[in-house]
């Protein structure tokens, strides 16, 4: 159950349904899901996100698909269920395949467990690694 009312576009004031207009039209859909219902109580907020969206998913160096498939593994890291199912949504929907799917979750499951083990046994960073940057 949300923690807040989600904001429907029927009610919602000037500010928010200028920001779901944009959603919408750039996203081409006819509809908000609903992580930017909740966030419509503090239009701020919804604004500032809404924003960054637009330009850090845009297409630049790294393509959208991989932008999404980055994003899932990082929310299934976090445990975010909403944004686990939005981001495969949005993954699916720019073409991952059920076999990248696969070899992500596999890339995901490994870099946790490895990252637990590093952690644990508190192993030093290799020089050559530091001199790279």
């Amino acid at each position: 159950m949300a923690m807040v009312r989600l904001v429907e576009y029927a009610e919602a004031e000037a500010g928010v349904r200028a920001v779901y207009d944009d959603i919408m039209t750039t996203r081409k859909t006819d509809w908000v899901n609903n992580f930017w219902k909740a966030l419509a109580h503090h239009i701020p907020t919804l604004e500032r996100i809404w924003s960054t969206v637009k330009v850090v998913m845009a297409p630049g160096a790294i393509d959208p698909l991989t932008k999404e498939m980055i994003y899932v593994a990082v929310s299934i890291t976090n445990n975010c269920e909403y944004c686990i199912h939005s981001h495969i949504a949005s993954a699916r929907a720019k073409g991952m395949t059920e076999t990248q799917f696969g070899e992500l979750m596999a890339v995901v499951g490994l870099a946790n467990e490895n990252n637990r083990l590093a952690n644990g046994y508190q192993i030093p960073v290799d020089a050559v690694f530091r001199q790279q940057f």
